[in-house]
């Protein structure tokens, strides 16, 4: 594999480097051509003239190509506006196939359709590069139908732009369709000798707190914490609502949970209700959080995965770098990050709207984000020792150096603020358990297990309109048996063992068996357990079963206890007083009929 870069000035020097090719190729052995095409400028007329060209000149090639936002060449920022690279197969069993289709919401299962449909009959695909239009929709269903394509097809590319971030338009074409700004041009690569590879890149870490998603549809997210999601943008980054949004927020994305790892998404624009555009859907009920750009973090990422790609040994690497790092480095230091792939293969690519990688199987659209396609034809060669390995790691400058210290602040900042807030909810959580606790079993205290008897009896009655009709709702009072001759004989402080035993003993069988269920301290000794969901008859053997249970347990000095329980059912004709009142009769009928005894009214 062999690719030759160049940057386009006039149509008479893109003949001169277009003959120069077309005799290196008759000079090797080549199976493929491909010619891709990067341009930051909408001009027709112009991208027209380069693909007439290359099909005149070199016929039996094949091409694609992207209105872009920059491009990326010999691993740095292009000072042109447009580059064109050539990649020639030399090994007779690599394929090539350039396909072209009109995409839209509603095309788009067609699309992915007959994308599988083919892959799947043509089993020498091994990987689909996506050049794609896809500001207006949301590319979520497409991403997701992708992912049915075989396990063992790679899937990577990116979404055209143009020179204006803030303009809509943009454009596709190849050999295989025309230019246009509603298409997806699909490239597939395979072959027994065709190898690839894809990473991808992000950096960005998180800011501030986390916000749930509460309102979303499709890709437009209403409102995060229950405010239009908008709001975000303006209290935290004081980012207004109008025509330079999609502008000021590129490079704070969300930073979003999906397939298993970590997504950045980037709103495209704001409505006047203060919902967000998306260029993908998100989930309700899940966390995002506003994500910025750490340069120590970036490169220290870019240094480990170009490591892992200099062990893939490429022959061609191919980036798509979401528009919003190059923003975020500017023109004159962009470069950083792209660079150090150059030193392993002819190294390009362009600034995007969106990103596309296939990890783990699911096919995920990126924003702001770094992907590399390495690809080689045949085994590896001469390995390439960390020795050989450069990498810029000098110190920066201007408004990159001051971004650095910045995420330095923000990220110890945020870091102490977390750390502060877990304290004041452990301690708020503390206060709220002391507030609702008997403070020596820790059981719930009179006044909490009244109000949830209340609550739960009340709850109940009102769908209940049928006299006298139980309610499924119990309760089982317990008193322990002459336990004042524990107090008097052996102290106060066994006393309160056995006590402390016996919530103890409580804790775990409602934990085990019945968690909907509560316990709490009525008073002294005695006890209550309410019983949501329960009939007297399931509430009479659970009695019978804490009874025994309590009879077994040991104590440093006390002989074994026992306790007598009261049992009853809440019926519709009654209240939580009346309940109440009927389970306290029920225990004075156990300990008048002998003790160690369950009663039940």
């Amino acid at each position: 594999m062999k690719q030759f870069l160049f940057e386009y000035s006039d149509r008479e020097s893109l003949d001169r480097q277009l003959i120069k090719i077309k005799q290196w190729c008759r000079s090797f052995m080549v199976s493929n051509i491909l010619f891709t095409v990067y341009s930051s400028k909408l001009d027709k007329e112009k991208l027209d003239q380069i693909c007439t060209n290359i099909k005149k000149i070199v016929p039996e090639s094949s091409y694609v190509g992207a209105t872009t936002n920059g491009n990326i060449i010999n691993g740095d920022v292009s000072k042109s506006d447009t580059i064109i690279s050539c990649t020639i197969f030399e090994y007779p069993s690599t394929k090539v196939r350039v396909l072209q289709y009109n995409l839209s919401q509603e095309s788009e299962k067609n699309v992915t359709s007959a994308l599988i449909k083919l892959t799947n009959e043509e089993s020498w695909v091994k990987s689909v590069m996506i050049l794609t239009t896809m500001r207006g929709m949301s590319m979520s269903e497409f991403s997701n139908d992708l992912s049915n394509l075989r396990e063992d097809i790679s899937v990577f590319g990116g979404g055209a732009l143009s020179d204006d971030i803030n303009n809509p338009e943009a454009y596709v074409f190849s050999s295989a369709g025309e230019i246009t700004d509603h298409s997806v041009v699909f490239v597939l690569l395979g072959g027994k000798d065709f190898h690839s590879e894809s990473i991808y890149i992000t950096g960005w870490k998180p800011l501030g707190r986390e916000l749930k998603i509460t309102k979303a549809k499709d890709s437009v997210l209403y409102e995060l914490d229950g405010k239009p999601a908008y709001e975000t943008y303006y209290k935290y980054l004081n980012i207004s609502n109008d025509d330079n949004f999609f502008h000021n927020t590129l490079e704070f994305p969300f930073l979003y949970n999906c397939n298993g790892i970590s997504l950045l998404r980037a709103p495209t624009g704001s409505n006047p209700d203060g919902s967000l555009n998306m260029t993908s859907d998100m989930l309700e009920n899940v966390n995002a959080r506003i994500a910025y750009g750490d340069p120590w973090t970036i490169l220290d990422t870019v240094r480990t995965e170009a490591r892992n790609v200099m062990e893939f040994q490429p022959e061609v690497i191919h980036i798509f770098s979401c528009a919003a790092r190059r923003t975020f480095w500017g023109s004159a230091q962009a470069g950083k990050e792209t660079l150090p792939f150059q030193h392993f293969a002819p190294t390009s690519g362009f600034y995007t709207s969106g990103e596309f990688l296939r990890t783990n199987g699911m096919v995920n659209q990126h924003n702001v984000t770094l992907v590399i396609a390495a690809m080689r034809e045949g085994d590896k060669n001469e390995f390439l020792t960390e020795d050989d390995f450069e990498f810029d790691d000098s110190q920066f400058t201007g408004q990159i150096s001051m971004i650095n210290r910045l995420a330095t602040f923000i990220q110890a900042s945020t870091e102490e603020l977390e750390e502060a807030n877990k304290k004041l909810a452990l301690a708020y959580r503390h206060l709220e358990m002391t507030a609702i606790s008997d403070g020596m079993t820790m059981l719930l205290n009179r006044t909490e297990i009244q109000n949830r008897i209340s609550s739960a009896i009340k709850a109940r009655l009102e769908k209940e309109t049928e006299k006298d009709k139980p309610l499924g709702i119990s309760l089982i009072m317990i008193d322990l048996d002459f336990f004042k001759k524990v107090n008097d004989r052996y102290g106060h402080k066994e006393g309160d063992h056995v006590l402390i035993s016996l919530a103890d003993m409580l804790k775990q069988y409602i934990l085990i068996n019945r968690p909907i269920c509560s316990a709490g301290r009525w008073g002294g000794e005695e006890f209550m357990i309410l019983l949501p969901e329960c009939s007297r008859d399931e509430a009479v053997k659970i009695a019978e079963d804490i009874r025994e249970r309590f009879s077994k347990l040991t104590f440093p000095h006390a002989e074994p206890q026992t306790m007598s329980l009261g049992v009853t059912e809440a019926l519709s004709s009654d209240n939580p007083d009346t309940t109440c009142m009927r389970v306290d009769a029920a225990l004075y009928n156990a300990k008048n009929n002998g003790r160690n005894r369950t009663e039940v009214l």
